[in-house]
């Protein structure tokens, strides 16, 4: 038998075996193929290597793909103008510069690196794994009702291939007695404290509220009713699309300063494990500085657009009713399913122009969708080997847990569930997920150590600005950020309704639900291993590959640095 060597280029997606990050190891007998046929080599011990995107392109489309979402239509056109207009840019470029990107650019480096899910990527400081499972956590929760959101994409676009669009006249089977023609209205019709966008006799806001969601047979949150018919085939066919798509993996797929963060958090999608997810499966060399650059750069800009694109509209639909652009603006749901299908429905070929919108809908939630379910699928599998072995099984798990989950949604009461859902889910817990990741990696695991690693995928360290941004100017911002979040927070509305004090302390319980997991799982660390108080310590902030050298009582975070 011939024994031959691997070059090293045969291992090129590989990270290399040095320091901590040297992948589970297992002995394979490798084939070697040569003019003289088929050769064996003996047994030689290497790493597995790690699934890796098929191209560079896939992973930069699916994380630009998971950043652009239904927020940049729906939230940041809004947000802008509520808050001064051009005076709004002014903290979400600075929120974007002195946190967004740098932890946009650390939860990619960090996801490469180690090459771990957003759970399995904390042994580099075992005390914060609960991180891994409260974003996980946060980024099911979010999947329950964004799903719901496709769903009635789907539904509008359906409904959108016919000759006359349904929601541009009254006299229909859902319409109330009170429905108006927008022909008939203007500025006179509303009082000082109604507009347009939040009247609801309108026909695209009766078909909407009526004819969609059936929100008239609903009394509240505590009257939901039964699961509707055609949205529940919808979020079927959402969640088989989502299936189809993932069971593969990856090579198949003040005021105004607290709304600027958190948009900026929202949109660029950090804390939701998704990141740590999709580079965990880049090649070890990637230059995932760059990745962060572009990415981030095509999310806002891509904010910008759909602002004038949205207010385009927004513009129109006021002069047309003659009355000024507040009496028309709004955000959330409201604005993509009521005014701007409305606006759509006065266009010469109407129906073309919904079937558009609305396949641009379903692009913009499906991909966002799917980075989420990965995040919690590569997550938990990559903590639970028997779950990454039997990946197809688990993703259809997972998928048919979130249809299960997402019915609650699509009930006649459902939009109170999905509203209260969007407030507290991935609201404050979100933006503490960050900070408590920020602070893990900054302080406990080191900022130069992450540089290190960083100059080893990459050839260079980060500079100075990066290194400061993490360890001082992102923390301290986040921290300010969460209780600002906390003390600003006011009950819960949708429309004229508003929700009982239950309901806002069921908010709070979701959202403490996820976070939770970052204290007890610290608490469960600590006590679940061996050793004097300060040697369980050293345990719970030393790298799982280095506990060797607690034993010998060599802990690097415990030294003193001494300057000479």
């Amino acid at each position: 038998m011939n024994i031959q060597v691997l070059p090293e280029h045969k291992l090129s997606s590989v990270a290399p075996l040095k320091q901590c990050n040297v992948e589970k190891k297992e002995v394979e007998l490798i084939l070697v193929k040569d003019q003289n046929g088929v050769q064996y080599t003996n047994s030689t011990i290497i790493p597995t290597a790690r699934e890796t995107w098929g191209k560079k392109i896939d992973f930069l489309l699916s994380v630009i793909g998971f950043a652009v979402d239904l927020a940049n239509v729906w939230r940041f056109p809004y947000l802008c103008y509520k808050n001064g207009g051009g005076a709004f840019l002014i903290p979400y470029i600075l929120f974007l510069v002195i946190a967004g990107m740098p932890l946009f650019y650390m939860e990619l480096a960090l996801g490469q690196y180690n090459r771990e899910g957003a759970a399995t990527v904390w042994k580099i400081c075992p005390v914060f794994k609960g991180v891994g499972y409260a974003v996980i956590v946060i980024a099911l929760y979010v999947g329950f009702y964004y799903n719901v959101i496709i769903a009635w994409s789907l539904y509008y676009l359906y409904s959108s291939m016919t000759a006359e669009l349904p929601w541009l006249k009254c006299g229909n089977s859902w319409n109330s007695i009170n429905c108006t023609d927008p022909q008939h209205i203007n500025a006179s019709f509303f009082d000082k404290n109604t507009s347009y966008a939040n009247n609801k006799f309108t026909p695209a806001s009766e078909y909407y509220e009526r004819g969609v969601l059936h929100l008239h047979e609903s009394k509240g949150i505590q009257d939901l009713g039964l699961p509707r018919l055609e949205l529940t085939l919808c979020l079927v066919v959402v969640v088989f699309i989502l299936y189809f798509s993932l069971w593969k993996g990856v090579k198949s797929s003040g005021k105004v300063w607290i709304d600027a963060a958190t948009q900026i958090f929202y949109s660029l999608g950090a804390g939701f494990g998704v990141l740590i997810a999709f580079s965990s499966y880049n090649k070890f060399d990637n230059n995932c500085y760059r990745d962060a650059i572009l990415t981030s750069a095509v999310n806002c800009i891509t904010s910008f657009v759909s602002g004038f694109a949205i207010f385009s509209v927004l513009g129109y639909m006021a002069q047309k009713y003659n009355m000024d652009i507040k009496a028309v603006a709004t955000d959330g749901p409201g604005l993509v399913f009521i005014i701007y299908p409305e606006a759509i429905s006065t266009l010469p070929g109407s129906t073309f122009w919904a079937i558009v919108f609305f396949i641009m809908l379903l692009t913009l939630g499906i991909d966002s969708s799917m980075g989420g379910m990965e995040a919690v699928i590569t997550g938990l599998s990559d903590d639970f080997k028997f779950l990454k072995r039997n990946r197809k099984l688990f993703t259809f798990a997972t998928a048919f847990g979130t249809f299960l989950m997402a019915l609650i949604c699509v009930t006649n009461g459902g939009i109170y569930v999905l509203t209260l859902l969007d407030k507290y889910a991935a609201g404050t817990s979100i933006l503490f997920a960050v900070l408590i990741e920020a602070i893990g990696v900054s302080w406990f695991y080191g900022v130069d150590r992450f540089s290190e690693d960083i100059e080893q995928m990459m050839g260079f360290k980060p500079g100075l600005y990066w290194r400061l941004c993490w360890k001082f100017v992102s923390p301290v911002f986040l921290l300010f950020v969460v209780i600002a979040s906390t003390v600003t927070s006011s009950g819960l509305k949708y429309g004229d309704y508003e929700f009982p004090n239950g309901a806002n302390l069921l908010g709070w319980g979701v959202a403490m639900s996820s976070m939770l997991f970052v204290p007890f799982y610290a608490i469960y660390k600590f006590f679940s291993v061996r050793g004097t108080f300060t040697e369980r310590i050293a345990y719970c902030i030393t790298p799982e590959c280095e506990h060797h050298k607690v034993a010998e009582g060599n802990v690097r975070q415990f030294k003193v640095r001494k300057t000479t």
